[in-house]
């Protein structure tokens, strides 16, 4: 069996027990050693996030060195407030809103694939606050402050420890179709002054559970200098906080995948490779699914589950069902909250009244906290300007609401596995809210020139059309990309001159579901989706856009405004909006009744700012 122990801040040992030096970075044969920006640069594999931390630089600094890692007789450590401090001299630029700072990374080899027991040891002579402890791809072990009550003092020191069961297993990265081979774990600390001074890996056998499932689920990667609420996060990074390590976690979830593309694409193959029985599995979709004619919630959805399920407990796999997790979707004309994913849930629950199978309802949950809270109080859970994707403070909470299912939906089942499963749900390391504003690193004007490689890709089909007119349709799908609403594949006839086979009934189904669509823009029950989109039309398009991602101020509807006599009466309150959005000019010069370009119409998106 595998044994490993690493003593940092040291340059000798044996074979099984390492002396880690604060010089000595990961490379390919050495089979451990930290992970920098510098390494990472020069080793292709490290650039993959899931072979690594899936910690990064933000791009900008993606050419300068942050981690300048020191040692001392307790360990191997980088003082992260310091190189804060010194990027905040060098760029003349304050980091506003949370606290950040600058992850240390240890990687090691191992002989093959499954469980292994962590533990990390920290020897510090001070209190550590609000300390971070990631596994693998940035799945979380720990989080706490480290102080004299729940440490052990030695030599006036603080020694603290702490255990947890990672498990390692191949991946299909993002980008890329074939499957990489991973035999490394990566340990990863955030504090204000990261430090290992001891690292324990033991190969071990326990039961794993198995996720398979979407971005809202995957292991997301993060940008530093590091902030919880600007980082993407999928709850099932951090089911492994409110687990024992009694269970080790196995996350095969990846962005845009739906029930049936996880088989197809190979992800399935690798989970079917390694579950053995007794195991368990997670399987939570839908948020992909509804784009897809195919998979419908009470077809090829319902049809893919019930496979899944009957394969797992064909290998003696106990499988649960999860509710797609809640979007902060709310309807533009009333304010109300617009459930997107009810059917795909209600399949759900149906298929585990009908199979016998646990269902974890994480969508009633989720979407209680969504009301409970209201569109602009979940924001703090979800990525900035996102509403789908929750960023870590969302993710944990997420996952806290997936541990008190599992223990509802398990606790009292007959089959001693599902009872096993429920005894091995903790309840995790406390609250962990954002205690400031959120808000996204900005690019600092020193590193104005550097591109980021994901710029532009917003109404890039536009670029060669832009002196065209746009239609209503088309202006309806720019908004709702814009306003990143959920795209749907249905449509439920409400305009006699749309139908169901035309390419843009979906876009026309989401309009109308987020209330951009004003009846001041119906006639006889037709919408003319060909026709061509005036500036008017188009404001109040965008403002119902707007208005469900922003709160326009009540007053600003009934205020008075320069183009008043100049619009429909309908109209009138769109317009007044848009002269506070800054979408025209408040002075009454634009040409309202002007049928718009497509350059024009993306103009006014970039404007928009949700």
């Amino acid at each position: 069996m595998f044994y490993r122990k690493f003593l940092f801040g040291q340059d000798s040992g044996t074979a099984n027990v390492i002396g880690v030096a604060a010089k000595d970075l990961y490379r390919p044969g050495k089979g451990y050693g930290f992970v920098t920006e510098h390494n990472r640069r020069e080793q292709e594999l490290l650039k993959i996030p899931e072979l690594n931390s899936a910690f990064d630089t933000v791009y900008w600094y993606r050419d300068a060195e942050l981690s300048f890692i020191e040692e001392d007789s307790t360990g191997c450590f980088l003082d992260s407030l310091q190189e804060i401090g010194r990027l905040e001299k060098v760029t003349g630029e304050a980091f506003e809103g949370e606290h950040r700072r600058i992850p240390l990374s240890f990687k090691i080899d191992v002989p093959r694939e499954g469980n292994y027991k962590v533990t990390v040891v920290i020897h510090t002579r001070k209190p550590m606050k609000d300390v971070l402890i990631f596994t693998g791809r940035r799945r979380l072990g720990y989080r706490g402050d480290i102080a004299m009550g729940d440490a052990l003092p030695a030599q006036g020191e603080m020694v603290f420890r702490h255990t947890m069961m990672v498990n390692v297993c191949d991946i299909i990265p993002r980008g890329h179709t074939k499957r990489f081979e991973d035999k490394s774990l990566d340990i990863t600390i955030v504090a204000d002054q990261p430090k290992f001074s001891e690292i324990i890996v033991e190969e071990a056998t326990c039961p794993t559970l198995y996720i398979a499932g979407d971005s809202t689920v995957t292991d997301q990667s993060a940008d530093y200098p590091y902030a919880p609420g600007t980082s993407y996060s999928g709850w099932g990074q951090m089911i492994s906080g409110y687990l024992t390590e009694k269970l080790a976690v196995s996350n095969h979830a990846h962005s845009g995948l739906t029930t049936s593309s996880f088989r197809k694409e190979g992800h399935y193959d690798i989970l079917a490779q390694y579950v053995k029985a007794g195991d368990f599995c997670f399987f939570q979709f839908g948020h992909n699914d509804q784009k897809l004619e195919a998979l419908k919630a009470q077809g090829g959805y319902r049809n893919n589950l019930l496979r899944y399920l009957k394969e797992c407990r064909e290998r003696g796999v106990y499988p649960l069902i999860v509710t797609p997790i809640a979007r902060n979707t709310w309807k533009g004309n009333d304010g109300s909250y617009n459930d997107l994913l009810a059917e795909y849930a209600q399949v759900c629950l149906e298929i585990g009244e009908e199979e016998n199978v646990p269902v974890v309802d994480l969508h009633k949950r989720s979407m209680d906290f969504i009301v409970e809270r209201g569109l602009e109080a979940s924001k703090s859970y979800f990525f900035p300007g996102d509403y789908t994707h929750s960023n870590d403070y969302g993710a944990y909470y997420m996952a806290g609401l997936v541990a008190q299912e599992i223990v509802r939906v398990c606790g009292g089942r007959q089959e001693p596995a599902y009872r096993f499963l429920a005894e091995c749900v903790t309840g995790g390391f406390g609250a962990w809210e954002p205690e400031a504003c959120i808000v996204s690193p900005v690019k600092p004007k020193i590193f104005e020139k550097v591109a980021n490689p994901a710029e532009g890709a917003l109404l890039l089909a536009e670029v060669d059309r832009l002196e065209e007119p746009v239609d209503r349709v088309s202006a309806l799908d720019m908004i709702i990309k814009t306003a990143r609403f959920f795209p749907t594949n249905v449509y439920n006839d409400m305009f006699t001159d749309v139908v169901g086979h035309e390419w843009y009934a979906g876009c026309v189904e989401c309009a109308y579901q987020n209330g951009m669509i004003d009846k001041g823009l119906v006639e006889d029950q037709k919408f003319f989706p060909l026709r061509n989109v005036t500036l008017e039309e188009f404001l109040v398009f965008a403002v119902n856009g707007y208005k469900s991602r922003r709160t326009i101020p009540g007053d600003v509807w009934e205020k008075p405004c320069a183009y008043d006599g100049k619009c429909r009466e309908f109209a009138r309150p769109y317009i007044r909006a848009a002269c506070y959005i800054g979408l025209v000019e408040s002075d009454g010069s634009a040409a309202l009744e002007k049928v718009l370009t497509r350059g024009e119409a993306v103009e006014l998106c970039r404007k928009m700012k949700v």
